[in-house]
């Protein structure tokens, strides 16, 4: 049935001129975008697409031409001339409109056959959905099935952002689209930086992946890549095959890799990712990844494995060239507080990570951890119970240094009112073992650890103030193996009293017209413990002595483990003052000085180091600035009264622009008769596309450079590269040098890795990697 026949006026193409391709159509430049796109465009794009046109539906060119029933619907068609003979044919000249259901077009002629219920569609076509747009030349529209095919067509997914033309472009049904001699590229128009380019291309809208004949990847028109055949994702489901491959340089400064993920879609709830890859210099290397989802949690497993790495062999006469590692993870959630988790790391050798490892989720580290346990939590409950063991992977720890196992570690806490009064428990049990045979006297030991501290307090709390006295008892036993100090079972109980007390004043004012809150806030704390000054009988299974800071003002104890528990009668005064915005509820300043008078000596140590005959402490201070959203001045540090000598420091000045383009952080770093270092960092844009990255870090006691980066970058709106310069210490003292990069293509991915070592060098970088493709 043909409905909706109108003559219309309108304007058409003038003839010789050519048609605007379907990118064309919607890009703007950036002084004609409305202001919610040209807000959020990034400054090296000059331009960008009208937001998406679609139909009245939402649905577009590739939606059925059906109505809700399934029922074919009335094909509408308008044009400025028609001619029309009963029931053969129907003739559209000038500002040709067809429509039917949710499928669109116009065009300059129309020819309509309804005994083959066909239509033919002369160009230049425009045919526009909800985030699509396509042109051509000419076409032909089946009413009866809803196939349509176009020639010499270009295309514009407004999504993504991504643009292409092909040869032919066949709608064949509801949800199967094919490609001939098609080409696609996220780049502005007329601007094929890259493209990917296939003889032929399948989108699947059914099963969610497309497939591609001949593949190549083109950089400035020239191909780069070439695959035979591929088949890629178009929603977010998974399809197993090929992905983009990987290229660049090795960090280790081996020379070139290439490497060809291929992602196995096993089934709904587990996939792997197998990445064969050759590196120049090593040889063939292999990494494998795979995931495993059940209704507790998720499950990674990572392996990485080189059969006959000829670098390393050179390098390491008599080792195997033969290398590995693994790296596994495991979360399970059992509902009702219940949780699980698992964590383990190993490598074949110490160089592995800094030598081979691109995707394994290993950092550089000299411990890689294997953990493992259950845990249970509520509001005023803690449980844990877990396996904790070790791999040290530098050769410069000695076996006296390295750490010890837990096996097991079992960690209980909790709370409960009981009256005006509240009960809590902190209890721990823990195994400890290391390899001994090389070691000798207490460093040799290896045993059990149980340590329970059960304390009553007496919470008070009101608006203006708190006050929360409290007793607790730290109990400790051991029951030791290869013991040289003794019998190994003894134990320890030291009685602690803490009294912590605090006032809460404020006040409102404003300053240059902008309300705040003034705050002042004087705090009390005492602590006493009566510990007996000698516990060096007693191994340091993970005790550490805690050097002293504005946090620990607050702390009974300056030791970190269960091995020390250090005697003090102290008192603690300090006074902290804040500046709240009220307009935003932002902290503008906080100011906070603290300092402890001790009563008693502090005579325990571990092994020497932790005792101190002063009768105050230094005077611990920190100021955190915030005078603007995007800007932060943080100091703390510590200075001694009675010399007039600052003991520590640490500033920071940290400042990002709104879009992070800007970065910039100011540091110095000082301990008395230790280390002073200075560092800076920056992100400056030249130009919109060009910006440069540094870093800096002077070593005052050495008088010279310990770390240096400098690189620059450049982006547009379809990609970019980073090149840069790293200087870094070495455990030897000596500064190593290397070269790293980046290539991103917005949509396809990247090559190269020097974003990691950017990012941990500079605050904020990994914040403006996210919105370097910002564009919508």
């Amino acid at each position: 049935m043909l409905a909706g026949l109108a003559l219309v006026s309108g304007a058409g193409l003038s003839f010789g001129e050519e048609a605007p391709s379907a990118a064309e159509l919607d890009w703007r430049p950036k002084s004609q975008l409305p202001d919610s796109v040209r807000n959020s465009l990034p400054a090296f794009c000059s331009g960008g697409y009208l937001p998406s046109g679609g139909g009245e539906d939402g649905t577009g060119v590739f939606s059925e031409g059906l109505d809700g029933t399934g029922e074919a619907v009335p094909l509408q068609v308008s044009g400025l001339n028609a001619r029309y003979e009963i029931d053969r044919e129907l003739y559209l000249q000038g500002d040709v409109r067809l429509r039917q259901g949710t499928f669109q077009v116009t065009g300059s002629e129309a020819r309509y056959n309804q005994g083959l219920g066909q239509v033919s569609i002369q160009g230049p076509l425009v045919s526009r959905g909800d985030g699509f747009l396509l042109t051509g030349e000419r076409a032909e529209y089946s009413v009866d099935s809803g196939r349509f095919d176009i020639n010499t067509a270009t295309f514009l997914l407004h999504g993504p952002e991504m643009r292409g033309s092909a040869e032919s472009l066949s709608r064949v049904d509801d949800s199967r689209v094919e490609i001939r001699e098609g080409m696609l590229t996220t780049c502005g128009p007329q601007q094929n930086d890259w493209a990917i380019v296939a003889s032929d291309i399948e989108l699947d809208q059914a099963g969610g992946f497309g497939t591609a004949k001949h593949v190549r990847l083109e950089i400035l028109d020239v191909p780069v890549f070439y695959w035979p055949y591929a088949s890629f994702p178009i929603d977010d489901r998974r399809k197993t095959g090929f992905l983009y491959p990987q290229f660049g340089s090795s960090s280790a400064g081996s020379g070139a890799f290439l490497a060809t993920p291929y992602y196995l879609n096993l089934a709904p709830h587990y996939d792997a990712t197998l990445t064969p890859q050759y590196i120049y210099g090593r040889g063939l290397f292999n990494e494998a990844e795979g995931r495993y989802l059940s209704r507790l949690g998720q499950t990674t497993v990572q392996l990485g494995y080189i059969d006959d790495d000829s670098a390393y062999a050179d390098e390491n006469p008599g080792e195997s060239g033969q290398r590995w590692a693994l790296d596994a993870s495991t979360r399970a959630m059992f509902g009702s507080g219940w949780n699980g988790y698992g964590d383990f790391s190993v490598v074949s050798d110490n160089d592995y990570l800094s030598d081979l490892n691109r995707s394994l989720e290993i950092s550089q580290t000299t411990h890689l951890q294997r953990r493992g346990g259950v845990r249970y939590q509520t509001a005023n409950q803690y449980f844990d119970a877990y396996l904790n063991d070790y791999q040290t992977i530098s050769d410069s720890i000695a076996d006296v240094d390295k750490p010890y196992a837990q096996l097991p570690q079992i960690v209980y806490a909790g709370t409960a009112d009981a009256g005006w009064l509240e009960a809590g428990l902190e209890s721990e049990y823990a195994w400890f073992y290391r390899e001994n045979d090389s070691l000798s006297g207490l460093d040799k030991a290896n045993g059990q650890r149980f340590r329970a501290r059960p304390e009553l307090a007496l919470p008070m709390r009101a608006l203006w103030g708190f006050s929360r006295p409290s007793l607790s008892l730290d109990y400790t036993r051991y029951d030791l193996e290869d013991y040289s100090a003794g019998d190994g079972e003894f134990d320890r109980t030291v009685p602690v009293v803490e009294w912590d007390n605090g006032l809460y004043f404020d006040r409102r004012s404003s300053l240059f017209d902008v309300p705040y809150n003034q705050t002042l806030e004087p705090r009390l704390y005492y602590a006493w413990a009566d510990a007996e000054a000698d516990q060096n009988d007693i191994p340091a299974f993970d005790t550490a002595f805690e050097s002293f800071s504005f946090d620990q003002l607050f702390q009974p104890d300056r030791f970190v483990g269960g091995d020390r528990v250090g005697n003090t009668n102290q008192l603690t005064v300090a006074l902290t003052s804040r500046f709240n915005d009220l307009v935003t509820g932002a902290e503008r300043a906080r100011f906070s000085i603290g300092q402890v008078q001790y009563f008693e000596d502090r005579e325990v140590t571990l092994f020497g180091e932790g005792a101190s005959n002063l009768s105050r402490s230094s005077l611990a201070g920190e100021v955190v600035l915030n005078p603007l959203q995007n800007l932060q001045i943080r100091s703390s540090g510590l200075w001694d009264p009675e010399t007039g000598d600052t003991q520590e420091g640490r500033s920071q000045l940290v400042f990002h622009s709104q879009d992070y383009r800007y970065l910039a952080s100011v540091g110095h770093t000082y301990s008395k008769d230790e280390l002073e270092q200075s560092d800076i960092a920056a992100v400056i844009p030249a130009t919109d596309r060009v910006s440069l990255i540094g870093r800096w870090v002077y070593d005052s006691d050495l008088d010279r450079t310990v770390g240096s980066l400098a690189g620059i970058e450049y982006n547009n709106c379809c990609w970019s590269v980073q090149v840069v310069h790293q200087n870094y210490f070495t455990d030897d003292q000596e500064l190593d040098s290397r070269i790293l990069f980046q290539i991103q293509l917005k949509g396809l991915g990247g090559s190269g890795g020097s974003s990691t070592s950017i990012s941990e060098a500079i605050y904020g970088f990994d914040e403006r990697e996210q919105r370097r493709f910002g564009a919508p």
